[in-house]
C-alpha cells in the first residue's frame, strides 16, 4: 500500500519531474484543432475528448522533447503508441490508462532519444505520435483532458482522403489476436485491434480505419443469447459503445468513410443456433439503412459472411438481394480462409496471421466497390 501511495504521488508530479524544463511545459485541451482524432471521439465544451470504441486513435504532432496526457478512465484500457512510424510497425510503447485525473507521460526525453537517436531528440525536434485504443468498450471509457508538451503542439497529419468504416464483433476488435495458442483464455492485454483484418485492409489502401465493433454481438442474436434486445443495429447509433442512451452524430464528425464493411453474424449463428430469418433480415436491413442515412444513398456497403456457416451466408445474400438499397455487395469467407491451428490466438479467435489471410480475401472486394487500385507488389501488413 505504501508503494502504491508513492507511485500515485509521483504521478501527480510528472509534468514537473519527467517533463523537464529545458523548454516550457505547455498545456493544451484534448480537442485542440492541431490534434486529429479518427473514430467515435466525442468532444465536450470543457475541451475534453471521450471515447470507448476499440481502435479509436489520435495523431499528435509536437516540437519538443517530452509529451504527456492528463486522462481519466472508468476502468483500465491499453493503447498502442508509435513515434514517427506507420502503424504496421510494432508499437514503440503500450500505454496503460486507468484512474481519475491521471497524468501519464507518453514520451520522456530519454524515451525519444532511445527511439529516434540523439540527432532527432533535441528540444526543437518535431515528432508525431499515433495513440490507438487497442481494447474495446467494456474495458472502460477514456476521457482525455489535457495534452502536455515540453515544447509546443503542431498541426498533425490531416485525415487521409480514404477512410474505411468497419462494423463488427470480436474479430474486428482483434480479440485475443496477440496469443499464439488457441486454447489460451482471453485477457485484455492480448486484445489488439491493430492486428485485426480491419486495420490490415485499411493500411493496404493507405486509408484511415474507423471502427464500430463489440465482442459477442450480432445482428439479431448475441453470443449464446446474451443481452437480448440489444444488438449491433442498435449499438451502431451510439456515440459510446457501453452507453445505450448516447447518440452518435455522423453529420458532425469531420471523418467521413468512403465505404462501410459489415463483418458480423458469427455470434448470430453461435452455439449451434440461429435467429429467425425474418428477424435477421429486418435487423440487418435496419443497420444498412442507418449507414445509408449517415453517409448517403450511394455510399458503398460490403456485407461479409464469416467462414463458419453457409446458412449464415445464405441469410446475408438474401439481405443484399432484398434490402432495396443500391451499392450493397456480398462477400463470403470460405472455411479454409485460415487454418484452425497456427492461425488462431486466444479463445479460438484469429491471430495476426489469421487476420492477414482474411484481409487478403477482402481487399479485392473493397477495391472493386471503391475503384481504388490494387498494387500487386505492395505488401499486406
Amino acid at each position: 500500500m505504501k508503494r502504491l501511495v508513492i507511485l500515485l504521488a509521483a504521478a501527480m508530479m510528472l509534468p514537473a519531474t519527467i517533463l523537464k524544463a529545458q523548454t516550457p511545459v505547455n498545456e493544451y485541451n484534448a480537442n485542440d484543432g492541431n490534434i486529429v482524432w479518427v473514430g467515435r471521439a466525442v468532444p465536450a465544451a470543457d475541451g475534453t475528448v471521450s471515447g470507448d470504441w476499440t481502435g479509436l486513435y489520435a495523431r499528435i504532432r509536437f516540437a519538443g522533447d517530452g509529451l504527456a496526457v492528463k486522462v481519466s478512465d472508468t476502468k483500465k484500457n491499453y493503447y498502442n503508441l508509435w513515434l514517427d512510424k506507420e502503424t504496421w510497425n510494432e508499437p514503440d510503447k503500450i500505454v496503460t490508462v486507468t484512474g481519475k485525473d491521471t497524468t501519464i507521460v507518453l514520451l520522456s526525453k530519454e524515451e525519444i532519444t532511445a527511439i529516434c537517436g540523439k540527432k532527432n531528440a533535441k528540444p526543437a525536434s518535431v515528432h508525431q505520435i499515433t495513440l490507438q485504443k487497442r481494447t474495446e468498450g467494456e474495458q472502460g471509457l477514456t476521457t482525455f483532458q489535457k495534452v502536455l508538451v515540453n515544447g509546443s503542439l503542431q498541426p498533425a497529419d490531416a485525415v487521409r482522403p480514404r477512410v474505411i468504416e468497419f462494423v463488427g464483433d470480436s474479430y474486428t476488435c482483434g480479440y485475443g489476436s496477440e496469443n499464439s495458442v488457441k486454447t489460451d483464455p482471453f485477457k485484455p492485454e492480448t486484445e489488439n485491434c491493430n492486428k485485426s483484418y480491419c486495420n490490415i485492409v485499411a493500411r493496404y489502401f493507405d486509408a484511415e480505419c474507423f471502427v464500430v465493433a463489440h465482442s459477442g454481438f450480432g445482428i439479431a442474436r448475441n453470443y449464446n443469447d446474451n443481452v437480448k434486445g440489444w444488438y449491433m443495429p442498435e449499438r451502431y447509433s451510439q456515440a459510446f459503445d457501453m452507453d445505450r442512451e448516447s447518440r452518435w452524430d455522423a453529420a458532425a464528425c469531420p471523418v467521413k468513410p468512403n465505404i462501410t464493411v459489415i463483418y458480423l453474424c458469427t455470434n448470430d449463428f453461435s452455439t449451434d443456433r440461429q435467429p429467425s430469418k425474418s428477424m435477421f433480415k429486418k435487423n440487418y436491413i435496419t443497420l444498412i439503412g442507418k449507414i445509408k442515412a449517415a453517409y448517403g444513398e450511394n455510399h458503398p456497403v460490403l456485407c461479409v459472411a464469416g467462414k463458419n456457416d453457409f446458412l449464415m451466408a445464405s441469410y446475408i445474400q438474401e439481405v443484399v438481394a432484398d434490402c432495396g438499397f443500391g451499392n450493397v455487395s456480398f462477400a463470403v469467407l470460405a472455411p479454409n480462409v485460415h487454418n484452425a491451428e497456427s492461425d488462431l490466438g486466444a479463445s479460438f479467435h484469429p491471430n495476426y496471421v489469421g487476420h492477414t489471410k482474411k484481409a487478403y480475401n477482402l481487399i479485392p472486394y473493397v477495391a472493386t466497390m471503391t475503384g481504388w487500385d490494387i498494387t500487386p507488389e505492395k505488401p499486406v501488413r
